[in-house]
């Protein structure tokens, strides 16, 4: 339901006496006004928020209770969930293969490193074997076509040699990127399996919870709500109409419903810059100067905003202004239409239309 807001004033003396004896008859009169804006809210903590789940699951622990509190990394609730406990083992073990197999000692690069040394014994014969036949081309004891063998059989080798090192390169670079890869795939099923613990992000006193030890949650799903223990701060609910007079700084008091006896000075710390569909409302928070001794979360209270004060201001009761903003003055056959200028359920204030020293009539009794 759309909360209602009011606007009333505040002035230096109580009343603004009629003229003479009839009530039918008054004049405007010069007095310093102040106007507030009243709005209806709650109490709530500063630096609330929601403990989450973060994965889906059925609640095994809660390990608080309502009003407890909690500190910052602590863990708060456990969620099973099998399927990240597998992740992280499976992600874990097959790293664990990875790394023995990525090793220099491992049967994939031993083999490669094994290969090469057999291409590398086979160049260094081939080798020797071209020097000799070079030297006996020279007293033409080979043939020319036996020297040309040779010779290709030599630079083949080489070349088979030059491959298997760059093929041993590479090998070593696709294991070390599938190293980072399955490290990478570890890490990850590791975080998914540590969301299974919900800690506390900041700490604070748990001033809801919303779960029960056996219920599901997904992902996302509120489990409690935690905030400041020490300071609370008024969340109001300001109507369209009045929120373009709400400023930052302005002085409010504020009343709460479990004890109207006592008025708690505040200021305006903040206006949300969004409107609360749920409310139907803009939202003001009003910092506290002197917390309340009973600090229960959700206390419902009423606050007046000081909005605008005017020293000087001719005014008069509202009852004697009529629609159209018109009042009839006497001497004249017609109501004069005013200007006004802060309007409340009793008084208002005139801008321009009378003077101090008109009479006005009551056309409303």
């Amino acid at each position: 339901m759309k909360t209602k807001h009011l606007s009333i004033f505040i002035f230096s003396v109580s009343l603004i006496f009629s003229c003479g004896k009839n009530n039918n008859e008054t004049k405007p009169e010069r007095r310093s006004i102040t106007e507030t804006t009243f709005a209806s809210g709650t109490l709530e903590p500063e630096g609330k928020y929601n403990l989450t789940a973060q994965t889906e699951g059925y609640i095994l622990e809660l390990k608080f209770d309502d009003g407890d509190l909690v500190k910052s990394g602590q863990v708060l609730v456990i969620v099973e969930n099998k399927s990240n406990n597998i992740s992280a083992s499976t992600s874990e073990s097959l790293l664990n293969l990875l790394t023995t197999n990525a090793g220099k000692e491992g049967p994939t690069l031993k083999q490669a490193q094994q290969n090469i040394q057999i291409l590398r014994e086979k160049n260094v014969q081939d080798s020797l074997l071209f020097a000799r036949y070079q030297k006996l081309s020279q007293s033409n004891s080979v043939s020319k076509l036996e020297l040309e063998n040779v010779k290709l059989a030599f630079e083949t080798s080489r070349t088979n040699l030059s491959n298997a090192n760059q093929n041993y390169r590479l090998l070593s670079q696709q294991i070390e990127q599938q190293l980072l890869l399955q490290q990478s795939q570890r890490d990850l099923s590791s975080v998914s399996n540590e969301n299974n613990q919900i800690k506390a992000v900041v700490g604070g006193r748990i001033y809801r919870k919303l779960k029960e030890p056996g219920d599901y949650v997904r992902r996302g799903d509120v489990i409690a709500i935690i905030g400041n223990p020490e300071e609370l701060y008024a969340k109001l609910n300001i109507d369209e109409s009045n929120i373009r007079k709400v400023k930052p700084g302005q002085i409010a008091t504020i009343q709460l419903n479990t004890n109207k006896e006592i008025n708690y000075e505040g200021e305006v710390s903040e206006i949300l810059p969004a409107f609360d569909d749920a409310s139907q409302s803009f939202i003001c928070k009003i910092k506290l100067k002197r917390q309340p001794e009973l600090k229960i979360v959700g206390t419902q209270l009423q606050a007046n905003i000081i909005v605008g004060t005017k020293a000087n201001a001719l005014v008069m009761p509202r009852n004697f202004l009529d629609y159209g903003n018109r009042v009839k003055v006497k001497g004249t056959d017609e109501p004069i239409l005013i200007k006004t200028g802060f309007v409340s359920n009793e008084w208002v204030e005139i801008i321009e239309g009378v003077k101090e020293s008109d009479i006005l009539i009551n056309q409303n009794r």
